[in-house]
C-alpha cells in the first residue's frame, strides 16, 4: 500500500479522519484503510516496505532514522493530523522525509478559547463566579469595580508562533492593546500584527491578561517564573495554553498563595493532569481545564482536512503551507 494510517492509539485514528477524509486520500492514492500501531509495524516488515505515506495524528509513534530505513524505506511523508510534532519528527526530517503538520487548524480552536477566557477574565468573570458560587454575594458585588472590562486594556502575548498570531488577529476587533515577548518576532511581523515587542518583565508587569503560548522545548523550560508572576498587576490573570513544563508551578503556586487577587487559569500542568495532591486544586483563585483548548469534538476533521488539502497540493506538485523544516522545531510548540 502506497499510504497507511498509524497510530499507537487506534481510536484517534477513527476520531480524526472523518469517512469523508478517508475516501478522498483514497481517491488520491492507494491507501490502506486498516490502523496500525508500531507494534504493527515492527512485526510486519514486507508490508510497510512500499509505504510511501504516512497519515496520523495524536499517538504517532516515533522511530529512530535506523528503524526507517529498515521498516519504510519507500517513505517520503508523514502527514500528521494534529499539532506539536517534536515528540517523533526529528528523525523522519533527519532521514530527509517531508513532515507536515495541521499545527494551522489545531492553532483555530485554541486562538478561540484564548480570547474567549481573555475577555472573560477582563471582566472578572472567574472571580465573580467563585464568590457567587460560594454564598459571598457582597464581596462580588464590591469587586465588579475593580476589572477594567476591555475597553483599552493590555494584553500580553508570551510566543508569537501560529497560535499567538491568531491571537493578536482576533484581539484586534476589540479596543486592546497588545504587548508581545517573542525573541524570533521580526519586528516588521509585530507591526503586521499590530502588537508592540516589550520584554518578559514588562509584559508581565503591564498587562492584565498574560497568556503563554511559548514553544515547547528545553530553553523554555521553567521560563515562567516567580521573579515574573510577582510582578502581575492587580486583579490580572495568567492564562496558560501553551504547555505546563514552561511554567515553574510551585513559583505559580506561591504568588497565587500571596495574591489572592491574582488568577490563574491553566489547561495544561506539568506532569499532565496534575498530582491529585497538588494546591492548583485547592486554590480558590487557580480554574484548571483539561486540556481542552485544542481540537475536540467534530473540530478534530479540521485538521484531517487540513492534511488531505496539504497532501493534494503536494502531488500536484504545488507550494505547500503547513511542511515542517528541521529549523522550525527550534521555535514550534
Amino acid at each position: 500500500m502506497k499510504a497507511v494510517l498509524i497510530s499507537d492509539k487506534k481510536k484517534n485514528i477513527s476520531d480524526v479522519y472523518s469517512e469523508y477524509t478517508v475516501k478522498r486520500i483514497g481517491g488520491l492514492t492507494e491507501l490502506d484503510t486498516a490502523y496500525y500501531t508500531k507494534e504493527d509495524v515492527l512485526m510486519n516488515k514486507e508490508r510497510f516496505s512500499d509505504t510511501e505515506y504516512i497519515f496520523s495524528t495524536w499517538g504517532m509513534p516515533s522511530f529512530t532514522k535506523e528503524e526507517i530505513e529498515e521498516y519504510f524505506p519507500s517513505l517520503k511523508c508523514v502527514f500528521y493530523s494534529a499539532g506539536s510534532v517534536q515528540a517523533f519528527a526529528r528523525p523522519f526530517l533527519e532521514s530527509k522525509i517531508k513532515v507536515f503538520s495541521a499545527w494551522a487548524a489545531n492553532a483555530v480552536p485554541v486562538a478561540e478559547y484564548t480570547l474567549a477566557q481573555i475577555l472573560l477574565a477582563n471582566k472578572g468573570f472567574f472571580t465573580h463566579t467563585y464568590l457567587m458560587d460560594h454564598g459571598m454575594q457582597k464581596q462580588a458585588r464590591a469587586l465588579k469595580n475593580e476589572y477594567p472590562g476591555n475597553f483599552g486594556e493590555k494584553i500580553g502575548i508570551i510566543g508569537v508562533g501560529m497560535i499567538g498570531s491568531l491571537v493578536a488577529k482576533k484581539l484586534k476587533d476589540y479596543r486592546l492593546e497588545v504587548l508581545a515577548f517573542d525573541p524570533f518576532l521580526p519586528e516588521e511581523r509585530a507591526v503586521e500584527l499590530g502588537v508592540r515587542l516589550c520584554s518578559l518583565e514588562e509584559l508581565f508587569s503591564s498587562c492584565r491578561v498574560v497568556s503563554n503560548h511559548l514553544a515547547n522545548n528545553a530553553e523554555t523550560k521553567g521560563m515562567l517564573n516567580y521573579d515574573l508572576f510577582s510582578k502581575m498587576l492587580p486583579h490580572s490573570t495568567f492564562l496558560n495554553t501553551g504547555r505546563g513544563a514552561q511554567v515553574v508551578e510551585d513559583d505559580l503556586v506561591r504568588l497565587l498563595e500571596e495574591r489572592p487577587d491574582v488568577t490563574a487559569v491553566l489547561d495544561v500542568t506539568y506532569p499532565e493532569p496534575a498530582r491529585e495532591d497538588h494546591k492548583f486544586y485547592s486554590l480558590a483563585n487557580c480554574f484548571l481545564t483539561p486540556h481542552i483548548a485544542g481540537s475536540l469534538g467534530n473540530e478534530v476533521h479540521r485538521m484531517s482536512e487540513y492534511m488531505a488539502d496539504e497532501f493534494e497540493k503536494y502531488l500536484s506538485g504545488e507550494v505547500c503551507r503547513y511542511e515542517v523544516s528541521l529549523s522550525m522545531l527550534e521555535t514550534m510548540a
